[in-house]
């Protein structure tokens, strides 16, 4: 499973249509894509979306139900934990501070 942070920027800072297609539709995601988590920014112009997903094809077809209202950022992401562990073996560690 791969995770992607989504950036959705309402077309014409236009919340309202983006949330009224939302409590009329659902989220519109194809089986197999999770929404794990989001946040909307404080003057309801963005909003960031975790999704997860094995098929990254799944995200466009998600997004098509919303081009319209939305225009997109995709950014394939991990966890700090995930990055840590991938970095552990990436050199020398640094000197302690005396």
């Amino acid at each position: 499973m791969a995770l992607y942070m989504i950036v959705e920027h309402f077309k014409n800072k236009d919340a309202v249509a983006v949330y009224r297609r939302f409590r009329d539709s659902g989220r519109m995601a194809p089986e197999g894509l999770t929404y794990v988590a989001g946040w909307v920014d404080e003057p309801m112009e963005r909003c960031f979306q975790l999704m997860e997903t094995a098929d990254r094809g799944l995200l466009d077809e998600w997004m098509a139900h919303w081009r319209d209202l939305v225009e997109f950022e995709v950014h394939a992401v991990m966890t700090s934990r995930e990055a840590a562990e991938r970095m552990s073996g990436a050199g020398p560690r640094p000197a302690a501070a005396s």
